[in-house]
């Protein structure tokens, strides 16, 4: 084995120039995929993050999912009921306080109650349709990034003044409101208002920017005209990730209707998906290109040491130990210039987070890098084996010639 892996390495450092090539191209293929995956996996980690911290990881309202059974239906097997309006019943989700103690029971992370409300904000010949939140202020840093996403006060201002009101400053922007400013707040059943702003937020997701408000949990039942109404639970995970096994099991629970963020953005999640699918098809043809420049500096130099291997076949050498030589020419090589590339693509995403960004619409400043081992391991991988299976094919060839035919054609 010595033997062998002494005359792949001559072999290797004896064209120096050529298996710098080589081992340059392989450090560029891995260098820009680990740079490609880095900056993919950063840009959707970033939007998924905000996505998460704007909205609760999981939604429970006071809704079903499957309209209630008719008593027909469940007595008689063959009834089928159309076009019946079901029974009318007091919004809300019964005994809330109840149904968070049981949840927090065994929940690995903290409920908060809301109310939920659709109203028109009403100023300085505005009208905007905006989606209103009763909170509790005490309770909201344990279910929502709120208080760190405030501007010009914090949650604590909604006591400061009767129907407070904190909307998004995009919103804000929309209607010239300013901290101070009385608004009119009404609802589709008569439900009216007059609400102070006490202070601006900012998600960072534009849409709720521009409509979403948030008021103290009493002002919300009023403008819902119910006393005592909790519309909604809105529940907040040590990890994210497992929001939809968790939503069922609350679902299954307590009956209401229980949505995790995952469902209620399936068509983001499945651009995503499309998204790592070009990533890794770019990724794979970059390498791929790489393991061209290795097969063609592995087949010159089989071309070029062709009497050396009619003399070592013709020394005893059989045509396994000729190939290994030569396949392992090629795991020097792959290797070689994996580690390269591991330099050369962390320098890279060093070079682009530097990069300073200026634009209205994007709120950092830099560009969203994720650094993992995963995109080095699977760069790396990926070169050596790309690079062994670019070396076999000349090495399978190399063996099998026939060294008299060989040294013949040399002379």
């Amino acid at each position: 084995m010595n033997l062998v892996l002494d005359i792949a390495w001559t072999h290797v450092r004896a064209r120096v120039r050529q298996t710098g090539f080589a081992v340059a191209g392989v450090a560029t293929g891995v260098g820009f995929s680990i740079m490609m995956a880095a900056l993919m996996q950063g840009s959707q980690e970033d939007f998924t993050n905000r996505l998460v911290n704007t909205l609760a990881h999981i939604t429970v309202s006071d809704e079903r999912r499957a309209p209630p059974p008719q008593p027909a239906e469940s007595t008689f097997q063959a009834a089928e009921i159309h076009g019946l309006t079901p029974e009318a019943r007091r919004r809300g989700i019964k005994n809330p306080l109840a149904t968070m103690a049981a949840l927090e029971a065994w929940l690995p992370g903290a409920v908060g109650p809301s109310v939920k409300v659709q109203a028109i904000i009403r100023y300085a010949n505005h009208d905007v349709a905006t989606s209103v939140t009763g909170i509790d202020p005490r309770r909201e840093a344990q279910v929502s990034d709120l208080p760190k996403q405030m501007r010009g006060a914090t949650l604590t201002a909604l006591y400061r003044a009767t129907n407070a009101i904190i909307i998004g400053d995009r919103l804000s922007e929309k209607i010239g409101a300013r901290i101070g400013a009385n608004i009119t707040l009404q609802t589709s059943e008569g439900a009216r208002i007059s609400a102070q702003v006490v202070g601006f937020f900012h998600t960072g997701v534009r849409q709720f920017d521009e409509s979403g408000a948030y008021v103290l949990t009493k002002t919300g039942q009023i403008l819902s005209r119910q006393t005592g109404l909790i519309n909604e639970l809105r529940v907040r995970l040590r990890d994210p990730m497992n929001s939809r096994e968790i939503a069922s099991r609350i679902e299954n629970d307590t009956g209401y209707k229980s949505v995790s963020w995952q469902e209620a953005n399936e068509d983001l999640i499945s651009t995503f998906i499309i998204r790592n699918i070009i990533m890794y098809t770019v990724v794979g043809a970059i390498l791929l290109v790489a393991s061209f420049g290795t097969y063609n500096i592995i087949s010159t130099i089989t071309h070029e040491k062709a009497r050396d291997i009619a003399i070592m076949k013709s020394l005893g050498l059989s045509e396994q130990t000729v190939r290994s030589i030569f396949v392992i020419e090629a795991m020097i090589i792959g290797l070689a210039g994996a580690l390269a590339g591991f330099l050369l693509g962390y320098l890279l995403c060093l070079a682009l987070g530097s990069v300073e960004i200026k634009n209205p619409f994007i709120d950092s400043d830099r560009l969203p890098l994720a650094y993992t081992y995963k995109h080095y391991l699977l760069a790396g991988m990926v070169a050596l084996v790309s690079s062994v299976a670019a070396g076999y094919q000349p090495a399978r060839k190399a063996a099998r010639g026939n060294p008299v035919e060989i040294i013949r054609g040399a002379t």
